[in-house]
């Protein structure tokens, strides 16, 4: 396994259009971030040694035959995981959970309730403005996760698995329509995957 120079973070890309602005938004919370495919190998990334996995949205359903897949044993890799849109209707599915297929997506701002104890979360109150664009959603969880957000939509829009650090959002915290949450992707670096700050982009021209 190879000791990285700096705590790097990958995100695997399912063809979201947010995907450089996940990246982006990583590296300005001075933590490396990098792109991979979405069907990267788990043997690859433990070897890349990542501090988390950010799993990317994507204009695909879940349902799809062409959808893009995921090596399931990233979940197993004991590396803190984040799905997000897709990335969370994927990790659902594929754990145990039941998604729905919808022909209409869900499109724009909406409210978020939060639930207490999570680290996910913390600092945020009770709840926060959101964007939502998706079209399946989940109806049902898999073993070992707990709801901890909900809208007036969906009863699972963000969830979690404390014990397999596995965590994942049905809405969009790497967008500006999503005031506060770079808040929840700095949870996610600094509490749950404890990313050291020691990343700049003069380290990328270096």
């Amino acid at each position: 396994m190879k000791t990285p120079a700096h705590s790097r973070v990958l995100i695997l890309d399912f063809g979201s259009q947010y995907t450089q602005v996940i990246a982006r938004r990583v590296r300005e919370c001075q933590v490396y971030s990098e792109i991979v495919r979405h069907d990267i190998a788990a043997a690859e990334i433990e070897q890349l040694a990542p501090r988390g996995i950010i799993l990317s949205g994507g204009p695909a359903s879940v349902y799809e035959k062409s959808a893009p897949q995921i090596d399931l044993q990233v979940f197993s890799l004991g590396i803190p995981v984040l799905g997000i849109c897709y990335g969370m209707q994927l990790m659902a599915r594929h754990l145990g959970g039941e998604v729905e297929f919808s022909d209409r997506r869900e499109y724009g701002a909406g409210l978020l309730q939060i639930e207490g104890g999570t680290p996910l979360f913390d600092g945020l109150g009770g709840q926060m403005d959101i964007w939502n664009s998706h079209g399946d959603k989940l109806t049902a969880l898999p073993e070992g996760f707990r709801a901890i957000a909900q809208t007036e939509n969906s009863a699972f829009a963000a969830i979690e698995d404390s014990t397999r650090w596995l965590y994942a959002l049905q809405f969009h915290p790497e967008v500006s329509h999503t005031p506060r949450g770079k808040e929840i992707i700095e949870n996610f670096l600094f509490r749950i995957c404890h990313c050291a700050m020691d990343w700049t982009m003069g380290s990328f021209i270096d």
